[in-house]
């Protein structure tokens, strides 16, 4: 049975399916929505913002607020209450160090600009290679 289920956020409508398909896939499950500010890049113009700031921590929670805020409206849509989680660091290892304590993710197809696809990688894709956990992908 699942009860735990991860679900990796951004601001992408991808992100957005994938949660309302764990909503629907798993209406008795504890979902986390969980949106990590990307590390710095030149390919990633928000999260160099975020690298420059004064106080990194504080950039990256004011950064993921909004995302997490459309989070918990999708959830809310559904009458299921949502945890949410910030992380700091590169997408693909802070979601697998965090998918031991769940019984599966659900990922979107993929997110960003093109730009960020081609050069970064699909998340997604990396995310099903490396899990330890089954994984689904929405699209």
């Amino acid at each position: 049975m699942i009860s735990r289920v991860l679900v990796p956020v951004d601001e992408s409508e991808m992100a957005t399916y994938a949660l309302e398909y764990a909503l629907e896939a798993y209406p008795e499950a504890d979902i986390t929505a969980l949106h990590v500010v990307g590390v710095p890049s030149s390919m990633w113009g928000e999260a160099s913002g975020i690298a420059l700031s004064d106080d990194l921590e504080e950039a990256a929670k004011e950064h993921a607020r909004t995302v997490l805020e459309g989070a918990r409206e999708t959830a809310g849509a559904y009458d299921a209450e949502l945890a949410t989680d910030i992380e700091l660091g590169h997408p693909v290892r802070a979601i697998l160090e965090r998918a031991d304590g769940f019984d599966t993710i659900v990922i979107g197809a993929h997110s960003g600009t093109l730009s960020e696809r081609l050069f970064v990688g699909n998340v997604a894709e990396k995310i099903v290679r490396r899990s330890p956990v089954p994984v689904t992908v929405v699209r």
